[in-house]
């Protein structure tokens, strides 16, 4: 069994309430379990068991843990979410009777698999973007899938990232479609100094649909200029531009940024990279392991 990595304040983060745990569960064997209950195995003890078939990054193990222990289940192992395990690594234990077991088996799997796909997939992202651009942030967008979302921040800070935007209520972020319901959209100058007025602890991120405007943007005062999907040649020009002629004011890049370009888009010399792309994929590949135990309270 081998991990590595440092320890982060993720083992302590916990998205998810217990009403939330307990929905899960309940979602899944809403009426007890059928098969178990057949077969007359519930009382019989046992030990269920974690195990990554790859390099994995480790992500709500703490939520997968707590599903057991509602299930009825004893942890005797639990790793940290964040952690880089190796491939045949068993990250998490838990003991109890087989009803329990079987209760907990595919929620915590599922949490496990989902989560740690996109810490996994989060974690390659940051690594080739800060070996090109140590000082670069790597921020993901809103995108997650509806409902799920207290578990991708999760998986995505475990990932060595931060979210972009957790909703519409705590950033102030300007887009062409904001844009066209005021009356005078080609003021920027007065739209920057208005928001600045109102929310003067907020900074002002206004999304720029070409090079011209992003920045006219940044000579209007916007914090944070922010282009989408535009080519990374471009970029490069844009961000020395604005660097030299408005320091202190970042360049955000969002929009196509995957894994397969993410060193290009570091290299350009942006200060954000904003992506979704780690919402999707595959999930982590992890075996179950579910057999008889001796228990404990017994020997």
């Amino acid at each position: 069994m081998t991990a590595s990595g440092r320890r982060n304040s993720l083992s302590m983060y916990y998205p998810l309430s217990d009403r939330e745990i307990e929905r899960f569960i309940e979602e899944d064997v809403p009426y007890g379990d059928l098969t178990t209950t057949l077969l007359g195995i519930g009382g019989k003890y046992g030990q269920i068991s974690f195990t990554s078939r790859e390099n994995t990054v480790l992500c709500c193990t703490e939520e997968a843990a707590r599903v057991l222990e509602k299930s009825g289940a004893r942890i005797t192992l639990c790793m940290e979410s964040g952690l880089d395990v190796e491939q045949g690594s068993t990250f998490l234990v838990a003991e109890g009777t087989a009803a329990s077991l079987h209760a907990a088996w595919k929620v915590a799997l599922n949490l496990l698999e989902y989560a740690s796909g996109i810490a996994t997939r989060t974690r390659a992202i940051v690594s080739e973007a800060k070996a090109v651009n140590p000082g670069i942030s790597v921020v993901t967008t809103r995108k997650s899938f509806p409902g799920t979302k207290k578990i991708a921040i999760k998986a995505i800070m475990a990932g060595g990232a931060m979210p972009h935007r957790l909703g519409l209520s705590e950033t102030i972020l300007v887009f062409d479609k904001h844009r066209t319901f005021l009356d005078n959209r080609e003021s920027f100058a007065e739209t920057v100094e208005i928001l600045k007025k109102r929310a003067p602890e907020h900074k002002i991120i206004m999304e720029a649909d070409s090079f011209e405007e992003a920045l006219r943007f940044a000579e209007c005062g916007a914090d944070v200029v922010q282009v989408d999907k535009m080519q990374p040649e471009i970029l490069t020009d844009l961000a020395a531009r604005i660097h030299s002629d408005h320091p202190g004011i970042a360049v955000s890049a969002a929009g196509g940024i995957n894994a397969e370009n993410a060193a290009r888009y570091a290299g350009t010399g942006i200060d954000i990279m904003v992506l979704s792309s780690v919402y999707f994929g595959k999930p982590s590949d992890i075996a179950v392991s579910l057999h008889p135990a001796e228990n404990p309270e017994t020997i």
